[in-house]
């Protein structure tokens, strides 16, 4: 049973961000220190990629764990209420991702998928995009 009534739980979902999350920002800060320069949620690519690259052909998911179901995560739990519901919704976030990446990578782009876990350490996180992306000049 849900805590909340349908009206306060639509409220709730609604305010829920697409672009400009708060772990997209964060990676964008780091690129940008790291001399990078990107565009942003490219309509004409797959999935409206988080972070666009085009001189390194890369682009950049920043997937939220619990949205995009990021396997063995503990913020990638099932909600109690409504289980079918969110069974079907992360199923189709998950397969969407699959496609979009598959055309991505189809048309010639590198992909990188950052979870938002992985801002945790950034440290460990500046690491692995100077590896993937290399140094920026």
């Amino acid at each position: 049973m849900d805590r909340l009534d349908r009206n306060r739980r639509s409220w709730n979902m609604g305010q829920i961000k697409g672009r400009n999350t708060i772990p997209e920002v964060a990676v964008r800060s780091m690129l940008h220190r790291s001399g990078f320069r990107f565009s942003l949620h490219r309509k004409d690519l797959p999935g409206k990629p988080d972070i666009v690259l085009p001189k390194r052909q890369t682009v950049i998911f920043v997937h939220g764990c619990f949205w995009h179901r990021h396997k063995g995560c503990k913020q990638c739990y099932m909600p109690k209420s409504n289980v079918h519901f969110w069974q079907t919704k992360f199923g189709g976030n998950v397969e969407r991702d699959r496609k979009n990446v598959l055309a991505l990578r189809r048309a010639g782009w590198r992909v990188l998928v950052i979870w938002e876990c992985e801002l945790a350490d950034q440290e460990r996180l500046q690491k692995k995009l100077r590896k993937l992306l290399g140094t920026a000049h």
